[in-house]
């Protein structure tokens, strides 16, 4: 029987070791030797662990692998070999014994155990026996080669290749110790850990971009791109495996990152993101939030999304890697169970069966890469087509003097009011007021000699993003993303705006409070003077986004323009905010000459109500947006009945509904538009567009594109037509 020592080498290459550099028994003296001092019975601690940590050790492994526990340390069949330091610790065996080796050296069942050797290392070395020397050569060897050091100051009994090390023990093993100590916390820990990745990249596959749309028939699919990934990951070996695994998870937690901008464009803006031009408006975004929510709530919400876009693929990757080592050391139930599912969602693609109304299988995220990849080659198209369009132009070489004949001498104001939608005049909550305030003003106009109709516009934004629905009115184009905005502001396509001022017949103003830096567009307009937040007078508070009431807006308004004496008319362009989201707290109408500097909305705004406390409650938030379109069109009529005369024309709309939240999910993208004039040629000019009378339209009145209303508009005051082919 061959005398060997086990050393930490797999069985094959110890078995391997012992045949090329040990002795047998046959190489020696058949006369047994007389007995000698042997070397102290080596521990049963295995280099690098603890004593009596190797049996813990081999325990918890050998009941992770009867479990099948998903966090057992098993490798698949394809797995690398062991380190030198992960293999087991080689124990010596001798000559004529049947019992097994334990840690402790085996003797024959005729000799007693032997005490532990007290001889020093010396000692021991002159009694050894050729077979004995070898077996200490071989143990001092693999000690030599072991990545631990023995304690210096180990027992004194113990011999060098024995010693105790003192190094803490691995992950790997306090892993081990601790399932062996908590088998079944252990075992349901890994399970739930399982469950919670499966779970994860399920909800991912399948989550959908509408919050409408988040309803338990959505997630109880199966989702034909598990299948193929799993397929994939079944066959492909380990080092490939965890590659794909990786690069799958990241780039699922990157389209649910995507996933999510879908659920608040959807939901603030009406559609989904685009990837190619909607960063910019992140931006925008975190303006928003400062000016609404303080800085230290844009802060907040700055450091949560960047850990978001950080922790999401992070954790999707984790998951999806979990996932792949469970099948590939259950290879045989993985697979027979991804062709189980393949073969249901086959059969419940061929029936089209559903669930709740939704189909059982699933293609969904496919589909969204897909219309993702659509989206971004119709952006291009769509970049290099609109330029050639904006460049024609139906009153583009119309000279000045044939522009808006029949209004010279009016003074004209075009007035936008921020998120002045259908559903303020139409839905139950939100319409009684404000339709009783249109009533109410349409009558008082008419004490002071004016008159209204009104009809619909179909705007070009929806939920934000005013100066798309501002752009789209005023240049007769349709600029429904970021890129079509700048392309047209950079020509020179006539605006409406711009129309009056190439007459040289009008003084041309802007009014934009809720401009608060430069803005170069205005010379796009054709303004003369831009009058922003900066340069209207305010002191007083800001009402979460607005800068300031609509009321000391047109106040300002007053001071700096309509009230002095000009010797052309004015043709102004005004946007009011007071209606703008969030809604609170919203400003209170005041006698006009209380208004001064702005000052005296201090106390009102302390009083209002908190934006927390409105925007996240649908009803709440409803009757509060309700309450800011009253204060809009009362601040505007109010004005026009006390600083209006015979030549004012007033042109006003809504540049979008507001988010969906209030507007509806399916709430269409109308806004109203009213004309008001003292001059009744003024309405006459457009008696055939079929206007309602009033400034409530009627549910029926007519309903045109936005982009259209600046040529009817241009047409029915006596402009004529001289195309500009660009």
């Amino acid at each position: 029987m061959p005398l060997f020592t086990r050393s930490n080498q797999t069985p094959d290459r110890a078995g391997a070791a012992t045949d090329e550099g040990l002795p047998s028994a046959d190489a020696e003296d058949s006369t047994p030797a007389e007995p000698a001092a042997r070397p102290a019975p080596p521990s049963d601690a295995t280099p690098g662990k603890p004593e009596g940590a190797a049996a813990v050790t081999q325990a918890a492994e050998q009941e992770g692998a009867a479990a099948g526990d998903p966090l057992d340390a098993g490798e698949p069949a394809d797995a690398e070999e062991p380190t030198d330091a992960e293999r087991p610790t080689a124990v010596t065996e001798t000559p004529d014994t049947d019992d097994t080796a334990t840690g402790d050296t085996a003797t024959g069942d005729d000799e007693p155990p032997l005490a532990k050797d007290t001889d020093t290392p010396a000692e021991a070395d002159a009694d050894e026996t050729p077979a004995t020397t070898a077996t200490t050569a071989a143990t001092a060897t693999t000690t030599e080669v072991s990545p631990t050091t023995a304690d210096p100051d180990a027992d004194a009994d113990a011999t060098p290749d024995t010693a105790t090390p003192t190094a803490d023990p691995t992950p790997t093993t306090r892993r081990a110790i601790l399932r062996a100590r908590y088998p079944v916390a252990a075992r349901v820990l890994s399970w739930t850990v399982t469950l919670l990745a499966g779970a994860l990249v399920v909800v991912a596959l399948l989550l959908p971009n509408k919050l409408a749309d988040f309803r338990p028939s959505e997630f109880a699919r199966i989702p034909v791109e598990a299948l193929l990934g799993a397929a994939v990951l079944i066959a492909l070996p380990r080092r490939p495996r965890l590659v794909a695994a990786v690069l799958g998870g990241l780039s699922l937690g990157v389209l649910t990152l995507l996933n999510l901008l879908d659920i608040g464009f959807n939901e603030f803006l009406g559609r989904g993101f685009n990837v190619v031009l909607d960063w910019s408006l992140l931006g925008d975004a975190q303006s928003y939030l400062k000016d609404s929510a303080g800085e230290a709530g844009a802060l907040g919400a700055t450091v949560a999304a960047v850990v978001l876009v950080l922790v999401v693929p992070a954790v999707m990757a984790c998951a999806v890697v979990r996932l792949s080592n469970l099948m590939a050391r259950h290879t045989a139930t993985t697979t027979r169970a991804t062709l189980v599912l393949s073969t249901v969602w086959m059969t419940c693609a061929s029936l089209s069966l559903q669930v709740g109304g939704v189909p059982i299988a699933s293609e969904h995220t496919a589909a969204v890469v897909r219309d993702r990849a659509a989206r971004v080659k119709a952006t291009i198209r769509d970049e290099r087509g609109f330029a050639k369009e904006a460049r024609a132009d139906a009153f583009g070489n119309t000279p000045g003097s044939e522009l808006v004949p029949d209004l010279r001498g009016k003074d004209i104001m075009f007035t936008f009011i921020e998120s002045y939608g259908r559903s303020a005049v139409e839905d139950p909550i939100m319409s009684p007021g404000v339709d009783a305030t249109l009533d109410a003003k349409t009558k008082e106009l008419a004490k002071a000699g004016f008159h209204a109709k009104s009809g619909w516009l179909t705007s070009a934004t929806y939920g934000g993003s005013s100066w798309l629905g501002h752009s789209t009115f005023l240049s007769g184009l349709w600029i429904d993303n970021q890129n079509r905005y700048r392309t047209v502001t950079a020509g020179d396509h006539l605006t409406l705006t711009s129309a009056f001022k190439k007459t040289g017949d009008w003084r041309t103003v802007g009014i934009m409070p809720g401009v608060q830096k430069g803005w170069p567009e205005a010379k796009f307009y054709g303004l003369d003077h831009l009058y922003d937040a900066r340069h209207l007078g305010y002191q007083g508070p800001k009402f979460s986004w607005s800068t300031m009431p609509d009321q000391y807006t047109l106040a300002a308004f007053q001071r700096l323009e309509h009230g002095k004496k000009h010797d052309k008319p004015l043709m102004s362009e005004i946007i009011l905010t007071s209606s703008h989201q969030p809604w609170a707290p919203i400003p209170k109408t005041i006698p006009q000459d209380q208004v001064g500097d702005g000052s005296v909305y201090d106390a009102i705004q302390k009083a209002g109500k908190k934006p927390a406390d409105v925007f996240y409650n649908s009803t709440k938030v409803k009757q509060e947006y309700g309450k800011s379109i009253q204060y809009s069109v009362t601040s505007l009529i109010d004005y026009v009945v006390k600083y209006g005369n015979k030549n004012t024309v007033l042109v006003f709309l809504g540049d979008h509904q507001p988010m969906a939240r209030v507007s509806g999910d399916q709430a269409s993208r109308d806004v109203p538009v009213a004309i008001v004039a003292h001059d009744p040629k003024v309405l006459d000019k457009i008696t055939d567009w079929g206007y309602s009378d009033g400034l409530r339209p009627a549910h029926d009145a007519p309903v045109w594109k936005m982009s259209a209303f600046r040529d009817r508009f241009l047409t029915a005051y006596g402009s004529t037509p001289h195309p500009s082919k660009g």
